[in-house]
């Protein structure tokens, strides 16, 4: 029986594995004379349903979120910034090209597999103005990217409640730097 109860459990927890293989691979905050920006990889990859409600025309919005804080001894840790990045991918059915908006930027791309790893790159995200951190204080960050299942349309958002075929969400990506100084400000013309 025990032996019975231990199979099942491995079968469950092995098909959710299975279903959650999207994951953040790195993050790096960096300096620029205007503050901090954000550079991660996102490693991708859509389920069959989502893949086929891609192909079927309808838009798939993402959630980049970093969480930012301070580490204190004596307190909860202090927040220093939660900023979101809004992302999307759509087919476009009459160029028959996958579309990528990412912040202020488009691009398009051929296949799926170009499209996610498009997506999946962030490169210069501004996440901080000049000052918000100290020099050579340290600080935790966390990233996730998810679905945004509330910007599906509304006969598809209300069984993605129910359904976690319509559910994509990495596993927070945590790390720990030290605030390194900013290089300085270009001079005004």
């Amino acid at each position: 029986m025990a032996a019975l109860l231990l199979g099942c459990w491995l079968v469950v927890a092995g098909s959710a594995l299975a279903s959650d293989r999207s994951t953040i691979k790195q993050a790096l905050i960096k300096p620029t004379p205007q503050g901090y920006v954000l550079d991660a990889d996102v490693d991708l990859v859509l389920n069959p349903t989502l893949e086929d409600a891609l192909i079927r025309g309808i838009n798939l919005h993402f959630l980049l979120k970093l969480e930012l804080t301070r580490p204190r001894n004596w307190w909860f840790d202090e927040g220093i910034a939660e900023p979101v990045r809004k992302m999307r991918i759509y087919y476009h059915l009459l160029l028959r090209r996958y579309v990528v908006e990412s912040g202020y930027t488009t691009q398009t791309a051929a296949t799926l597999d170009e499209a996610l790893a498009l997506l999946g790159r962030v490169e210069n995200w501004q996440v901080l103005e000049r000052g918000a951190l100290k020099t050579g204080q340290r600080y935790d960050a966390r990233l996730r990217l998810r679905l945004d299942t509330a910007q599906l349309p509304k006969p598809l958002s209300i069984g993605a409640v129910t359904s976690d075929k319509w559910e994509l969400v990495t596993p927070w990506y945590g790390w720990s730097f030290e605030a390194p100084a900013l290089p300085a400000s270009p001079p005004l013309p």
